[in-house]
């Protein structure tokens, strides 16, 4: 919860501003770095989780890579102190102008999903006489058991490899003159909350690790993506993620062979519980069946709960009433589905009042749009109000 000194600040300011406790960022990122670094695995923090500046400069600081999903990305991680040789490029469909952004960089590899892919890249790092360090993302058919928009590791995902498609794609980078293979990375699903998962993924990538050695081929890189959930209904209890038993799964399982690299792409593990989304009420409608608090923030602001139905804890920090009453807490954005949530219990709320909805620096401002011809709203900073 909010300090009062915090609040009387947020009092200033205009509504609605994604809010960011720095002090707890650092924090969260000390403790990870910690723990990878007892095993000796390498953090490239993904930047589709948030690519705000002042968030990519602290993580930078911090000795992170980073892991980019397109060409801007990259060139904004780089922008912000991220070393090219820690950056990696993901993704299912990079353009051709994307890729010769990362190839001069020289970044260090670029995480491929088809065979077109490695031949489009062949082709244009031989049109800049350069070699591109490749890994292979492969689709290794594992549930992540989150929800089914965040799941990307199944065969009826678009993203991967299949291994049926092994032989075919070791035979043509015989002939790509141009492509270094480096690594084999794979990624499940974002969300995910049982370790279970990330044990099962382990267990198939050591059976395709060792496919891999059977054709005499050791990829210094074994890179299993991210995908660590956060408590969303209990922040306050959960502000940093149990980030050693999520590094002791991959001890457990993961079977590196000798000269392999484990490396990690957390993204909403790190800055989700440091962000919050602050918002006015606007106005109070109450009805028969459902009270609405109509808010300044919209979906435009934070789309997870549309999109996903995703779940945010959701505070009135200015009232003092000690009546409670349970409100839809909705935005402005003539759509339906802007809900941020129903049946919320919160203190008998009016219009002024600030909300608070909690654990939002991950996929909130990264997703912001500009529907309704809507301003993006602006990032406040913890030590600067």
């Amino acid at each position: 919860m909010f300090e009062e000194k915090t609040i009387e600040a947020f009092r200033k300011l205009p509504t609605p501003f994604y809010y960011y406790d720095l002090d707890l960022l650092q924090a969260t990122l000390k403790i990870a770095m910690e723990e990878s670094t007892k095993h000796g695995y390498k953090l490239h923090y993904a930047l589709k989780a948030n690519s705000n500046p002042r968030i990519l400069q602290t993580i930078s600081k911090m000795g992170y890579g980073a892991d980019c999903v397109s060409g801007n990305e990259v060139s904004r991680a780089i922008e912000n102190g991220f070393d090219p040789k820690q950056v990696v490029f993901s993704g299912v469909g990079k353009s051709d102008q994307e890729i010769n952004v990362a190839l001069a960089q020289d970044i260090l590899c670029f995480n491929c999903e088809s065979l077109q892919e490695l031949e489009v890249i062949n082709g244009l790092a031989a049109g800049m006489g350069a070699t591109a360090d490749i890994a292979l993302r492969i689709n290794p058919n594992v549930h992540a058991f989150t929800h089914k928009y965040i799941t990307t590791g199944l065969e009826e995902n678009k993203f991967g490899i299949n291994p049926w498609e092994f032989d075919a794609i070791l035979e043509r980078l015989k002939q790509l003159r141009n492509l270094e293979l480096v690594g084999l990375h794979f990624h499940i699903g974002s969300q995910i909350t049982d370790l279970t998962a990330f044990k099962n993924l382990c267990v198939r990538v050591n059976e395709i690790n060792q496919w891999f050695a059977g054709q005499h081929i050791f990829p210094r890189i074994i890179n299993l993506g991210g995908g660590l959930g956060i408590d969303y209904h209990h922040p306050d209890d959960n502000l940093v993620p149990d980030f050693k038993s999520y590094f002791n799964v991959f001890r457990e399982f993961t079977e590196l062979l000798p000269g392999q690299e484990l490396h990690l792409e957390p993204g909403r593990a790190l800055v989700a519980q440091c962000g919050s989304l602050i918002t006015k009420v606007l106005y109070i409608k109450n009805g028969v069946n459902v009270n609405f608090a109509i808010c300044d923030a919209g979906m435009t602001e934070l789309i997870r709960p549309a999109l996903y139905q995703a779940f945010h804890k959701i505070q009135n920090i200015t009232s003092r009433s000690e009546e409670k009453i349970k409100y839809d807490v909705v935005g402005p954005i003539c759509e339906s589905s802007d809900c941020f949530g129903k049946s919320v219990l919160m203190p008998m709320t009016q219009r002024g009042d600030l909300v608070a909805i909690r654990s939002a620096g991950a996929y909130g401002e990264t997703m912001a749009s500009q529907y309704n011809l809507r301003d993006l709203v602006k990032g406040v900073y913890s030590g600067e109000i």
